[in-house]
Parts: structure tokens; C-alpha cells; sequence
């Protein structure tokens, strides 16, 4: 016989010295044939070849196969060898396996916020960066790293975020995180650390984002709201508070310049130190950028961006422009080794510094703007009941309802597989400010041969 035993990808844990060897050899057989490993009908080496594996006389296969043909787990035929018996099978039956878990069923179209076009992720361009950022990567940059973050994406941030957003900053004080939420972890746990104990945020986000404070032992308390955006001061009790000034979520209103330095003179009375949420600032369509909040006062401003929406959240790619104050006790927060890829690092990098991420933002801007403008004009024409607002910049926009619609129309948009969120599911528990049916309806998700034919359905469910 041409192979040997090792071929067959059978280990039989038989050690070839001492006097137990054949009863050692025997009993490996048997438990083999038993179990399911040899299965029946196998044909079995020699008993020259195994013994030239194992390194032991061939009496001693040739003995430990007489026993277990005489006991019906092997057969041995003239010419045909030996073999693993038919009928000595006694493989215990196997247990069902219990049915697989059931995915949720996935809607028809999904026009929940939060999530960008996933098909128009830069693909081939994102390749060529990563090529390009590990040709040239010294391989002490795939050990454990800094803590803060690769310094090639923190050089790079630094530059692409005074540029495009107007924050103040410099590489040693940016910390690369794992997205946004990952970033509010790191700063509740500073936060308690320091004494905070309540943290002032907007009547109306995402309760995620409330859920991570009160993890880390946080009150948050609702600011007043109304049609001109989030207003009023955090408090003498708050430390903290967190903001989406750019682009409100998911409201739509950008914060008022004269809210802007309300909130930043009272962070400098107080101490208080106020996160900035910059989730969508890229996106902007009938007006010009407004830049962060970050940049009117670095010392007192914590700006946190990602790349989720303005590439795909599967990254997980987020970052924080700290204040020189908070720079050591964030990295020391966040642990003593880095928690993300060091290669989607050294790729994002290479994608912002070659120029390739400001050429795929203008892109996406283009054709969400086209995406919007198609809502626009698909609910005056179908729904002209229904206002469309928050529409000069991000990807969503707030569809107010007539009094009273809101439940009814998210549950008919669930019969036509329609995913749409109601604006209440956002508004903060203890918010004082007047609740407001309306839809918050994501166009960043469908893909663009899918837009149509969600509009289309999201038309149908509107009064």
C-alpha cells in the first residue's frame, strides 16, 4: 500500500514504546472505529506500513488487528486487505442539532438614519490605500502600538480636521477610537473619574448614546428645545454636556451662533466640558459649512468625529480632538494598547492624505443631495400635508406629521416592510419641550437602484 497511516489524517495517540504497546494499539483502533474517526469501510494500512510508522515490530499491528477482527470491528479479506467491518460501526446517533436562530427578517427598504450607502463604499480606491500604506509600513507598526492611535492617522486627522472643519488641534492630542460610541465610553469613564456626575444633552438623540453615560454612572438631563434648535444652559449641576451642533440629530438645525457662544462661555465659567458629535459635518447641501465648535475654544471642547457615515460604520473608525488638559487621562482611559486595526489605520491615512477621501466625500454629497431632493419632490406631489425639514445638510430629514399620526403611520410603514423610525422614539424620557409627530427618515441606506422603489413606498404610508 502506497500511503501511509499518516496520510489518512487519523491520530492515534499510541505511544511506540512500553509494555502495554499492543493492548495500546488496540484499544487507539477500537475508540477510532468507535467514534466515527475510521469510518466503515475504510481500508486500513498494513500492518508492515503502520508499523513503519509508529516505529514497532509488525507482530504487534498484525496481533492488535487479529483482535479486533476476532472482536467484528475490522474485517480481513485475501487481496482485499483489511478493513473497518460494516456492521462494527457503533457511532452513537447524532443529536439533533437545534434549529438555526432566525435572522429578523430583513425590511423591504430601509430608511432608518445613521447608516450610508454601503454599495457605494470606495472600494477599489480604498484597495490601492491599503496596497500603498502597508508597501511602505515598517513592520514595528503591526505590534500592539500606541494607545492613542497609529501617528500616521493622527497626522492625518490633524490636517484633514483643521482643513475641512476648522478644529484646532494636533496629532498628540487625537485619539483614535472605535466609533463615536466607543469614544463616549472613554469619556464617561473620565467624566465620573473627575467627579461629574450629570451630563446636559439635547431633548431629542439617540438613546444609545444616553444609555453609554448612565453606564458609566451618569444623569443626563434634557436641554430646552424648540424651532430654532437646542438652547438654554447646561446647569450649575452639569458637568458636561453633549451637543450635535453641526447638524442636530435628528432634528436637522445646525446650533445658533449665538447658542454656540452661549454654551462655550458657559463652559469656561463652570469647567464644563462639552462633546461635540461632528457624526455627518461633511454633508452639507443648500448652505455653506458650518465648522465645529471645537475651534472656538479647544480647551474646553471635545470633538468627536468617525467615519461611519462618511464611509461605513464596519470600519470602526472614530476619533477625538481632546483639549491638551484631557489628552493623558483619555489614552489612559481607553487602556495600554491600541483596539483598532492597525492596518484600516494606516489605509484611512493614506486614503485622506492622497487626496482620495475629499474626492469621495464630494462624491457622496452629490448623489445624497440628489437622493434628498427626490424625497423632497416625491412628498409635495404625494403627501402634501406632510413638511419636509432638516434637509440643508446630513442624511436624513425630519417628516412632520399632522397631530396625532404618528403611531398609525409608523406601524403602516411596518405592513409594507417599510423601516422608518418616529420621531419620539428619540426624544429624551424627561424632556419638557412639546412632542411633535413626524418621521426621521434615513436616504443614505438604499442603494441607488433601491431608491425609487422606497420612496415609492414610503409615499404610500404618508396622510
Amino acid at each position: 500500500m502506497g500511503e501511509s497511516w499518516a496520510t489518512l489524517g487519523v491520530d492515534l495517540h499510541v505511544e511506540p514504546t512500553g509494555p502495554g504497546l499492543r493492548r495500546g494499539l488496540t484499544n487507539a483502533l477500537r475508540e477510532a472505529v468507535r467514534t466515527g474517526r475510521l469510518a466503515p469501510g475504510t481500508r486500513l494500512p498494513s500492518s508492515r506500513s503502520l508499523a513503519a510508522d509508529l516505529g514497532i515490530a509488525r507482530n504487534t499491528v498484525a496481533d492488535a488487528y487479529a483482535d479486533l477482527v476476532a472482536e467484528g470491528w475490522l474485517t480481513a479479506r485475501q487481496g482485499s486487505g483489511t478493513r473497518v467491518a460494516e456492521r462494527a460501526s457503533t457511532t452513537p446517533p447524532a443529536v439533533p442539532a437545534a434549529p438555526p436562530a432566525r435572522e429578523p427578517a430583513r425590511p423591504l427598504h430601509d430608511l432608518q438614519p445613521g447608516t450610508p450607502d454601503l454599495a457605494s463604499f470606495p472600494r477599489a480606491e480604498w484597495l490601492k490605500a491599503a496596497r500603498r500604506a502597508l508597501a511602505v509600513a515598517p513592520h514595528r507598526a503591526l505590534g500592539y502600538g500606541d494607545p492613542r492611535g497609529h501617528p500616521a492617522l493622527r497626522g492625518a486627522l490633524a490636517g484633514y480636521l483643521s482643513r475641512a472643519r476648522g478644529v484646532r488641534t494636533d496629532p498628540g492630542r487625537i485619539l483614535v477610537c472605535a466609533g463615536f460610541s466607543h469614544g463616549l465610553t472613554i469619556l464617561g469613564a473620565l467624566l465620573r473619574a473627575r467627579g461629574v456626575r450629570t451630563v446636559a444633552v439635547e431633548s431629542y438623540g439617540l438613546p444609545v448614546h444616553r444609555k453609554l453615560l448612565t453606564g458609566a454612572g451618569l444623569r443626563t438631563r434634557p436641554l430646552p428645545f424648540d424651532e430654532r434648535g437646542t438652547g438654554g444652559e447646561p446647569g450649575p449641576d452639569a458637568g458636561a454636556v453633549l451637543l450635535t451642533p453641526a447638524h442636530q440629530f435628528p432634528m436637522g438645525v445646525p446650533l445658533r451662533p449665538e447658542r454656540r457662544a452661549a454654551v462655550v462661555d458657559w463652559a469656561r465659567r463652570t469647567g464644563g466640558l462639552i462633546l461635540e458629535d461632528d457624526y455627518d459635518g461633511e454633508f452639507r447641501y443648500d448652505r455653506q459649512p458650518v465648522g465645529a465648535l471645537q475651534g472656538l475654544d479647544p480647551d474646553r471642547v471635545v470633538y468627536l468625529g468617525t467615519a461611519s457615515k462618511s464611509l461605513a460604520p464596519g470600519l470602526r473608525l472614530g476619533w477625538m480632538a481632546l483639549p491638551p488638559a484631557l489628552a493623558e487621562e483619555a489614552a489612559a482611559a481607553k487602556g495600554g494598547s491600541e483596539t483598532c486595526g492597525v492596518l484600516e489605520q494606516l489605509t484611512l491615512a493614506e486614503f485622506i492624505t492622497s487626496g482620495a477621501y475629499d474626492r469621495h466625500v464630494r462624491a457622496a454629497r452629490l448623489r445624497y443631495r440628489r437622493r434628498r431632493d427626490a424625497l423632497v419632490r416625491a412628498v409635495e406631489a404625494r403627501a402634501p400635508e406632510v413638511r419636509v425639514t432638516g434637509i440643508a445638510a446630513g442624511l436624513h430629514a425630519v417628516l412632520r406629521l399632522p397631530p396625532g399620526t404618528e403611531r398609525s403611520v409608523v406601524q403602516a410603514a411596518a405592513w409594507q416592510g417599510l423601516a422608518v423610525h418616529g420621531l419620539r422614539c428619540f426624544r429624551h424620557p424627561e424632556a419638557t419641550a412639546e412632542a411633535v409627530d413626524a418621521l426621521v427618515v434615513g436616504y443614505g441606506t438604499p442603494s441607488d437602484h433601491g431608491w425609487a422603489g422606497a420612496l415609492e413606498a414610503l409615499c404610500r404610508v404618508l396622510p
